[in-house]
């Protein structure tokens, strides 16, 4: 059996052997996120299935397609759509693209998701930046050393947040510039592939969270370990109600993904243009 550092390897070789470009910032694009991927300048894409230990999937709005290509003045690669854990990955598939990622390159890795809104202020379609999470994904989300030693560990009391303040300062910024309402709060992620009942909600609330999905969690780790910036964005694809009940597809969420596409792009591509002038 090969080692997770040895697959990584194998899998990194394999996309570089298309002769693509080092990245310097990695996206992951969650459900209706996709089309983000688009505005990606002289793009070549390559299917998950052509590379080696890399997991597909099969959910709705995620293409699975790894994507290089240029936005706002960055070599980027995009991962047009995720594995998740209710698909039958374990963590270590989960978490696998993340180290790819990393292994090719990029510093710097910017998550999008698709989240129900538990927070009564927020709207259906708006913007939700990631400072904080609640993980009942009960994973072990374990991630190997950047020269594919031992499990990166943290010191013992040790307050390390994964999410880079700098990065989450810019970006509130270029949101009021582009006068784009854009939150801040605590993402919940959960097994899924269910959505929550109406008692689910109240809990989460109880808990502290703004915001309810089914990924990002392993990756944001993981990237942290490996010692990447990380930052995560969340669309807010429908908003709950703990007093009526009210039924949620996966339909409905990848179309309001779409709908806010345009924004959250506009976003994201504002920040790379800003980071294009940060000196080396």
């Amino acid at each position: 059996m090969e080692s997770m550092s040895e697959q990584v390897v194998e899998a990194r070789d394999a996309i570089l052997s298309y002769r693509l470009f080092q990245p310097e910032v990695a996206i992951i694009l969650g459900s209706g996120l996709a089309d983000l991927a688009n505005h990606a300048e002289h793009a070549s894409a390559i299917p998950y299935a052509a590379i080696p230990h890399f997991p597909n999937t099969n959910a709705a709005g995620h293409p699975g397609k790894l994507i290089f290509g240029f936005l706002g003045g960055l070599k980027v690669v995009l991962l047009q759509g995720r594995a998740h854990r209710y698909e039958g990955w374990s963590d270590d598939k989960v978490c696998f693209p993340t180290r790819c990622l990393q292994a090719l390159g990029a510093r710097t890795l910017v998550i999008t998701n698709a989240a129900g809104g538990l927070n009564p202020r927020f709207r259906q379609g708006e913007l939700m930046l990631v400072d904080e999470h609640l993980d009942l994904l009960w994973g072990k989300h374990r991630a190997v050393a950047a020269d594919g030693g031992s499990p990166v560990k943290f010191p013992l009391g040790s307050r390390h947040s994964p999410y880079d303040i700098q990065l989450l300062q810019r970006v509130r910024k270029l949101a009021r510039q582009q006068d784009t309402v854009l939150h801040q709060g605590c993402y919940l992620a959960t097994l899924g592939p269910t959505y929550e009942t109406r008692a689910e909600y109240r809990m989460f609330r109880w808990m502290g969270a703004d915001a309810v999905g089914m990924s990002t969690i392993p990756e944001v780790l993981t990237a942290s370990q490996l010692g990447m910036r990380v930052m995560a964005i969340s669309v807010i694809t429908n908003v709950a109600s703990t007093d009526a009940p009210q039924a949620t597809s996966h339909a409905e969420v990848v179309e309001t993904g779409k709908q806010a596409s345009e924004r959250l792009t506009q976003l994201i591509v504002g920040l790379l243009d800003s980071m294009s002038g940060e000196p080396d």
